[in-house]
């Protein structure tokens, strides 16, 4: 008989500096979080593993990485960005070059993990200034010598890869200031490093901070909001937990300003203008491909934490969850800021990890029909005025019983509320025991919801002892995405690739979109034609070719 409450002997302790696991490992140095005893059982369940399995770690990636890989570009070149950002602030050391050219993607932290250093960029430049960042751009334009832009490195996409080498801008160090905080506007403007916190804080303490008449939000809090830029969020078109009300990076962007291999220029911050294709939409999500994005002027909102009302329900169906949430999306009442539902593998999971199930309320449940494996929870919470935020409240609930959902108050969604930005420290404990988790995630219309995720699903779990779970997180009138989290014992990267991009094909075979919020990167690079069709990859090249004619701006990524 297993034990239910063993206790794996998890790696809780500080990655050596300059080892390979101080690059993967997620988040603080110092901070962890290991499955619950509640999941571990489930995953020890589905995955066909025992307490042995979780005896000793497979790879802790803790081996120093030795500074064996020289940088092949010409001591001339390195000398003249030295002149540019100062000796300080460039390192062409192995460890820096990693560090830097490497994301949170599972294919990244595999190859780490096994030691593999592929791809690396030949030096680190921290630019001091937008001046800086121009000087460099110049130079590699002439020297055609590859560029590419690291924010807060929390890309899963292949999106930091250096193909070609070159150099890697680091702009978190230095770029990272406010610019101008406009408050009858309700904007704000800031360097493009500068990272989620630093930037929520600054709005949440406006009247300390910026003279301001009351407190503000940015509404933009992405699962890796703790480790990513705000300039990241919207070269790669990300999306935050609260986008249904806020709206995502796409959404809140006024204007921009780049450095290009051909040129500078400053997008207009009108709130609306009718003249031409807006440069301003073009460059959201360009991924550094046309430029260096160094400055960006954002929506801010007012910051109500006081009005804000969280609520889950239960719903006897994955076909009743979905009515509520697009029924609630496109009633016209408003939208909350979070809205999320599970299909019933994960609904069954979570009352799992929660110690739900077999409880007094799990079998009233079931009493009333809400029975496990079909089974699903839809939980969010309002924001805005207050009486805008309450009577959106009262039309959820009104929308939900009509649907069959059963009210669970709010207490699970403020329980998930505390758990959002620690989660994803689990996948280093998991991995640590060669056990995989992984994410892709899709837009999708409504009348092609249950399609696709019919096909995504019945794909991974045809692959042996493995976890799919299922939810949506962003909400529209027209759809949602969905996000598939798959766990299953896997460690060789050949297989993992293979797998990986089967669940691709499927999303772009049954509807989906390549992406809803992590970017393309060069994980989703290969299908670009075949999803935009060749008459808009054309657009995309000629608008490449204007900006950077000798290809030196992230090269290969979008799949220019």
């Amino acid at each position: 008989m297993k034990n239910q409450n063993f206790t794996p002997n998890w790696l809780e302790r500080e990655a050596n500096q300059q080892s390979f696991r101080s690059i993967f490992k997620w988040g603080a140095k110092d901070q962890f979080k290991n499955p619950s005893h509640g999941f571990l059982n489930v995953i020890k369940k589905e995955l066909g593993l025992s307490d042995a399995n979780f005896q000793a770690p497979v790879n802790s990636g803790g081996t120093i990485v030795e500074d064996t890989r020289k940088t092949t570009m010409l001591l001339e070149d390195i000398q003249q960005f030295e002149k540019i950002v100062g000796q300080e602030n460039i390192f062409f050391d192995t460890y820096s070059r990693v560090k830097y050219s490497t994301g949170k993607s599972m294919e990244d932290i595999i190859n780490l993990r096994q030691e593999k250093i592929e791809n690396i960029c030949d030096i680190v430049l921290h630019p001091r200034s937008r001046e800086d960042i121009k000087k460099i751009v110049t130079l590699c334009h002439t020297k055609k010598i590859p560029v590419h832009v690291y924010g807060g490195g929390s890309s899963v996409t292949l999106g930091l890869t250096c193909q070609k080498g070159g150099v890697t801008l680091v702009m978190a160090t230095h770029m990272n200031k406010m610019i101008k905080f406009n408050e009858t506007n309700q904007t704000i403007t800031v360097e493009a490093g500068m990272m989620g916190p630093e930037y929520e804080d600054l709005l949440n303490h406006a009247t300390e901070k910026l003279n301001a008449k009351r407190e503000y939000t940015g509404g933009h809090f992405p699962q890796s909001f703790e480790y990513s830029s705000v300039g990241g969020w919207v070269i790669t078109l990300g999306s935050g937990q609260s986008s249904s009300y806020y709206g995502d990076a796409y959404d809140l962007v006024i204007s921009q300003e780049y450095i290009t291999p051909t040129g500078s220029f400053k997008t207009h911050d009108f709130p609306a203008t009718a003249t031409g294709p807006k440069i301003n939409d073009i460059m959201k999500g360009s991924e550094g491909c046309f430029g260096v994005l160094v400055s960006v002027t954002m929506k801010v909102f007012q910051y109500q934490p006081e009005t804000a009302r969280q609520f889950t329900f239960m719903f006897p169906s994955f076909e009743t969850a979905i009515n509520a949430a697009r029924q609630i999306s496109q009633a016209e009442s408003g939208m909350p800021s979070i809205l999320r539902f599970s299909d019933p593998e994960e609904t069954d999971i979570a009352m799992k990890m929660y110690g739900l199930e077999g409880g007094i309320l799990d079998k009233f449940m079931v009493l009333k029909n809400f029975k496990p494996e079909s089974r699903c929870l839809l939980m969010g919470q309002t924001d805005g005025g207050m009486a805008f935020s309450k009577n959106l409240f009262k039309h959820i609930k009104k929308v939900a019983k009509s649907n069959r959902g059963f009210y669970l108050t709010g207490y699970p969604m403020r329980k998930w509320r505390k758990g959002r930005f620690s989660d994803p420290y689990m996948r280093d404990s998991l991995n640590d025991f060669g056990v995989l988790i992984d994410t892709l995630e899709a837009s999708v219309t409504w009348d092609h919801l249950l399609e696709l995720y019919r096909a995504v699903r019945k794909y991974i779990k045809k692959h042996p002892d493995t976890i799919c779970m299922t939810h949506a997180s962003h909400f529209y009138a027209q759809g949602t995405n969905l996000y598939f989290i798959f766990i299953t014992k896997m460690q060789d990267i050949d297989e993992f690739r293979l797998f990986q991009r089967g669940i691709i094909d499927k999303i772009e075979e049954n509807f989906g979109s390549l992406s809803h919020h992590h970017g393309v990167g060069r994980m989703m690079a290969p299908w670009m034609e075949r999803h935009l069709g060749e008459k808009q990859m054309d657009i995309l090249r000629a608008i490449k070719n204007h900006f950077d004619p000798h290809n030196i701006m992230n090269p290969g990524g979008l799949g220019l």
